[in-house]
Parts: C-alpha cells; sequence; structure tokens
C-alpha cells in the first residue's frame, strides 16, 4: 500500500510527519540578503534533511555552518567529477582552501545542482568572507586538510581498515572537528570541543561509514568508472572482486561482508555517546544527534539485508520524522540507540547464519552499547521525569482537539440533535465552513483521513504518556 500502509501501520508517525513538512517548508523561507538566499536555496537543494537542523542552530553560528557545508560539498564536488583529468584534480584539492578567498572563482564540474554550486561559488566566497574571521579561520584549515587527504586518496586506493579510517577521517572526520571548533568558537559550546579532536572524528566516521555501506550499490556503478570504499582487508576475506557481491549466486558471502563492515562502524559509537554527553545548547545538541540517530538506525536496516546488493535501503520516512521530532537531550537518544541496538540483536541471534564469522563480535559489541544505553535511560527517567516542552504539548492538545473536532463533522455525530452545546460542536462551528472539508462526492475518503488523524493524534498523547 506504501506511503497510506505505512501510516495506517504507524498512525503515530503521522503528526510527526505533518510536523517535518511544516518545518521543511521553513527552511525554504530564505533570508532578505541575496546572497544569504543564494546559500540557504543552495543547502535546501543538495541537503534537505540538513537544511532542517541547521536552521534551528542560531546565528552566527547557523550561517557559519551552512557557508562551512557548502564550501565542503564544493571540494567534494570537484574529487568526485570522475570527468576532470587527475593532472588538473589534484592541483585543484590541494589549492581549494586558497581559491575560497578568490571572490571570482568558479569550476565546471559536477552534476544536478552542484553544477550551479559551483558556477556561482563566488557567491558562497562572499559571504565567507563577510563572516567573522575566527569561522573563517576554521573553515579554511579544514578545507586544507580535507584537500590534502582527498588528493592523497586520488591516487591510491582503499587497502586496509587502517587505509579506510584515514579516507574517512579526511573526508568526515574532519567536518566533525571543524564543526566542534566552530561550536567553541561561537561561545555555545565549552571550550575543550575545539580540542575534542578524537571524540569528533568518531562522531564523522560513524556516519561516513554507514553511508559508504548503504551506498554500496550506486558507488559500485557510477559512471564513469566506480568510486569504492569498502576496505580490501575486509572484502577480500569473502570475494574476489567487489563487483561479484551483486551477483545473486554471492548473496551469502556478500551479506556476510556487509555484516563485517557494520561490525566496523559500531566500533564508533562509544565515542560518539561520549561527545555528545558533554554538549550544553540543546539546538546544537539535536544538531549532532539526529544524523547520529539515523546512522545508528540505518545500520540496523543494513546489517544481514541482501537488498543492499539489489538497491536503495533507507530507514521509513514516518521513522526519520518522528526522530526529528523526538530528539531533545540524552535521554531521547538512549530512547533512540535502545531501540536500533535492540533490533541489531534480535537480527543477530534470530536471522543471522551462526557460522557468520562476526556474528559474536556485533553481539558483544551491541551488547555493550545496549547494557549503557538502558542503564543511563533508566537512571535519566528517575532523576528527570520526561518532561515535554509547553509549547509542545500545546500543539498536540491543539492538533487532538482540532482532529476530534473534524471527527464530530465528517461522521456527523451531532448532526441528529442540531444541538451545538458540546465542545466538539463549538469548535467545529469555528472551522466550518460551506460543508465538508473536501469537495462533495469525497465523504468515505474524509471520513477515512480523519479517522487516521485522530489515531495519530491519540496514539502521540499515549506515547508522551508512557515516555
Amino acid at each position: 500500500m506504501g506511503k497510506l500502509g505505512d501510516i495506517l501501520a504507524h498512525p503515530e508517525e503521522l503528526l510527526p510527519l505533518i510536523r517535518i513538512y511544516a518545518a521543511t517548508k521553513k527552511a525554504t523561507q530564505l533570508p532578505e540578503d541575496p546572497k544569504l538566499a543564494f546559500c540557504y536555496d543552495m543547502l535546501n537543494r543538495v541537503s534537505r534533511s540538513f537544511a532542517i537542523v541547521i536552521q534551528q542552530l542560531p546565528n552566527p553560528l547557523r550561517d557559519a555552518i551552512c557557508v562551512f557545508y557548502l564550501v565542503l560539498r564544493a571540494l567534494d564536488t570537484v574529487e568526485d567529477d570522475m570527468a576532470i583529468d587527475n593532472k588538473v584534480k589534484i592541483p585543484a584539492l590541494l589549492a581549494f582552501h586558497e581559491s575560497i578567498y578568490d571572490r571570482g572563482f568558479t569550476m565546471q564540474c559536477g552534476y544536478g545542482h552542484y553544477v550551479r554550486l559551483m558556477e556561482h561559488l563566488g557567491t558562497v566566497i562572499d559571504v565567507f568572507l563577510g563572516l567573522e574571521p575566527h569561522f573563517q579561520e576554521v573553515i579554511a584549515d579544514i578545507t586544507q586538510r580535507m584537500g590534502e587527504g582527498m588528493a592523497e586518496f586520488i591516487q591510491r586506493d582503499v587497502e586496509t581498515i587502517a587505509d579506510y579510517d584515514l579516507y574517512c577521517h579526511y573526508v568526515a572526520g574532519l567536518v566533525g572537528v571543524g564543526l566542534s571548533q566552530l561550536f567553541a568558537s561561537s561561545g555555545l559550546e565549552s571550550a575543550s570541543y575545539a580540542r575534542a579532536e578524537v571524540l569528533s572524528n568518531h562522531m564523522g566516521l560513524f556516519l561516513q561509514k554507514t553511508n559508504i555501506i548503504r551506498d554500496y550499490l550506486e558507488d559500485i556503478n557510477e559512471e564513469p568508472a566506480p568510486r569504492m570504499f569498502w576496505p580490501h582487508e575486509i572484502w577480500g576475506q569473502y570475494g574476489d572482486s567487489l563487483e561479484d557481491f551483486k551477483q545473486p549466486g554471492n548473496r551469502r558471502q556478500a551479506v556476510q561482508c556487509l555484516n563485517h563492515l557494520v561490525c566496523n562502524a559500531l566500533q564508533h559509537l562509544p565515542h560518539c555517546i561520549k561527545y555528545m554527553q558533554g554538549l550544553r545548547d540543546r539546538d546544537v545538541f539535536r544538531f549532532c544527534a539526529i544524523p547520529q540517530i539515523m546512522a545508528i538506525g540505518t545500520l540496523a536496516l543494513c546489517y544481514n539485508n541482501g537488498a543492499i546488493f539489489e538497491g536503495v535501503v533507507k530507514l521509513r520516512r514516518g521513522l526519520t520524522a518522528r526522530v526529528f521530532d523526538e530528539c531533545d537531550g540524552m535521554g531521547e537518544l538512549y530512547g533512540w540507540f535502545t531501540q536500533f541496538l535492540q533490533a541489531l540483536q534480535e537480527k543477530a541471534l534470530l536471522a543471522v547464519d551462526k557460522a557468520d564469522p562476526t556474528r559474536e563480535i556485533l553481539l558483544d559489541l551491541v551488547s555493550s552499547n545496549l547494557q549503557h544505553c538502558e542503564s543511563e535511560l533508566t537512571r535519566i527517567k528517575s532523576e528527570q521525569p520526561r518532561k515535554l516542552p509547553t509549547q509542545q504539548r500545546l500543539m498536540d492538545a491543539s492538533l487532538l482537539l482540532l482532529t476530534g473536532a473534524w471527527f464530530y463533522r465528517a461522521w456527523e455525530l451531532g448532526s441528529s440533535s442540531g444541538s451545538s452545546g458540546s465542545s466538539m460542536a463549538g469548535v467545529w462551528g469555528l472551522l466550518d465552513g460551506a460543508g465538508g472539508v473536501l469537495p462533495a462526492g469525497y465523504d468515505g475518503l474524509e471520513k477515512a483521513l480523519v479517522l487516521m488523524l485522530l489515531l495519530a493524534a491519540v496514539s502521540r498523547m499515549v506515547l508522551v504518556r508512557l515516555g
């Protein structure tokens, strides 16, 4: 049944879906300054989910991170474009940190929205040069270090696990390092985060390895030539070629290799938890925590899942909306981590072949992380009973009241008496126009739709009560 089937199966996700739709629309409201407007428009085009969380940050940090992201996406566009000869690409990567001080700098490369980004990079550079100097220094330093790392791996493959960690450090760990420095520089987080390179690196590696695992098929099919980052030290234990994993006859070995990579990624989880425990600003916490929750959820979905070698595997949209909606502190983070770690544990115990070489390793990793998360979640619940923010409680109550009123009207529960004395009749009276919400002839559809909305509203209230 597709999306409708998902909503019927998970009515508690309907209200979060509505809220994330509203947040998406809000993120598309651009600043009045035309150069900033271009930056945020590009941000929405190249990463809608990132645009939502970044818009919740306060300024000047918000603009600095927007520019930071676009500069690194531009650098990544140069690296990813396989049509650029290495004799041109490598010098461009090495000099990119200097090019972002040149207002006239552009490059003809990339695809889709990235073509426009590269053609109008001078606009991003104008905004970059308008940032406070301490923000500029961080962005330029990380751009230089990342460009050097990308240039290094253009000239060699990812052979060992050490290579894998180093490549992921260059393309993602350094992003974590830069973000930590921006957080500290803004004053929103402790100055110690500017020096937390090891933990920041783990944050980036966990996200990048998840993406590399999930994107097997997209990367192996890339034109004009595949760009693969699964390390030979791991995949070589399960096959002679990464291409072979696409073949159904090699699915058992392919899945075992996939499970090995998931184990490798999970080693970063305790360090990510430690990093997020120290964050003190709610908006910064959400900015960091939501991608980490999405990553552990994606790993739980990918683990032992042969569909990775056949197409796109990603979290259900409604579940993603709930993550965005329910992530305000460590209590929620531990709750989500517990849920996805339990899913991994159940898969390993019930679905994975006992002969799988890394099954026991994964169970040990999951068990230790799960024990910590469950213990901390219990402690937080006992010390700080979960309280929904007043604004959110009012919003949920209002939605329940409005959907109840619509249900009352659509199902004609008060039509026989004609009374206007009940609260539902009174609320609907404020909303009622000429007949139903949907055009005439769609009464059945309206009844079904309002029933789903009412179930979602009630489910939401119950879930909040249960904590």
